[in-house]
């Protein structure tokens, strides 16, 4: 994939969560030649051989198949999780949308795509043990997120029996977090309003310890890493990406010194479903109930076939996002700015 001059990647999605890391990433890659990061708003940041281009993948005006002519790969971010309440608008963007990117990459003859799929893809799964990538990719129907992504899985199937020429990588992130993400997440699941300062493990009475809430994380800088990877190889398919350990009310209790108590799930939901009904909560309680019954992932496959080990650990990434959220922290794009509520 490589020439004298180096890779050229493109990324769509460059200024979120992830592809911030990803971006970053790749400019200090020195296999990579150029990068082009695509995004509804350009932002002031840009590291060094990275170029950026105002692009909607959700407009059909928007001529990706040029915009990706010449590329070595493109790594493909773009998502979006608002509004919940319209599930069109968000269908358009993150299935419509990202069908045009496959379109597109196969008609610029790109010899490879990266898709971020989602632990949020998986079938409901056990709480107990670990699933590799084989297990069943249906998502939970009610939460749009999940469903949208699983209803990519089956384009990608469609599109990896049409374009055998094509390399496709389904990333399968757990929860992606660094310090930089804060306040984009606080806004995107808690609210424009939700005061980060109360993220202080003083102001907690008590923790709720929710049956089946036991999950994932993974700095983001770590999902970036194996993204870069997955280019410098010819590795096909699915990767479960996550850092060790589960995190679950035990361990947050541990962390922040806070007692656990058991809240029945029926509760739980309650209280969000009725949020969110008023408009007060942006996630919705269908993600909830997605949430409490995503599976747990293996990640042999991208240690043995990338090489990939992340160098944090869950505990340490809950840490740096709670500091994130408590300071308000940012980064320099429109949709990573920070901003201290409270």
């Amino acid at each position: 994939m490589s020439s004298a001059t180096g890779s050229r990647i493109v990324v769509t999605g460059g200024t979120g969560n992830v592809g911030t890391s990803v971006v970053r990433r790749l400019s200090e890659d020195s296999r990579i030649g150029s990068v082009l990061g695509l995004a509804r708003r350009i932002p002031a940041w840009s590291p060094a051989h990275t170029e950026w281009s105002p692009v909607d993948i959700a407009s059909e005006r928007s001529d990706l198949a040029d915009t990706f002519a010449g590329a070595d790969a493109v790594i493909h971010l773009a998502w979006a999780f608002q509004p919940t309440h319209d599930p069109a608008t968000t269908w358009r963007t993150n299935v419509l949308g990202s069908i045009r990117v496959f379109e597109a990459v196969a008609a610029a003859r790109v010899p490879t795509l990266v898709h971020a799929s989602s632990v949020g893809a998986y079938s409901p799964g056990p709480k107990d043990r670990m699933v590799d990538e084989s297990w069943p990719t249906h998502g939970w129907p009610d939460a749009a997120y999940c469903r949208e992504k699983a209803y990519l899985e089956r384009a990608l199937d469609t599109f990896e029996r049409d374009h055998p020429d094509v390399r496709v990588v389904r990333m399968r992130p757990a929860f992606l977090f660094k310090r930089e993400s804060a306040s984009e997440q606080r806004r995107i699941f808690g609210g424009r309003f939700l005061p980060g300062p109360l993220a202080r493990p003083e102001l907690l009475p008590f923790l709720p310890d929710i049956p089946g809430l036991r999950v994932q994380a993974l700095h983001t800088d770590d999902a970036a890493k194996a993204y870069a990877l997955a280019l410098h190889c010819e590795a096909r398919g699915a990767f479960n990406l996550a850092a060790d350990p589960p995190v679950d009310a035990e361990l947050l209790g541990e962390m922040l010194g806070t007692r656990p108590v058991r809240l029945p799930r029926a509760a739980a939901r309650s209280a969000i479903a009725a949020a969110w009904g008023l408009h007060l909560l942006p996630a919705s309680p269908h993600l909830f109930d997605a949430v409490l019954r995503l599976p747990l992932m293996d990640c042999t496959r991208a240690r043995v076939e990338l090489d990939w080990h992340p160098r944090h650990t869950a505990t340490e990434v809950v840490e740096e996002f709670l500091q994130g959220l408590q300071r308000g922290e940012g980064a320099p794009t429109e949709p990573m700015k920070g901003r201290k509520v409270g």
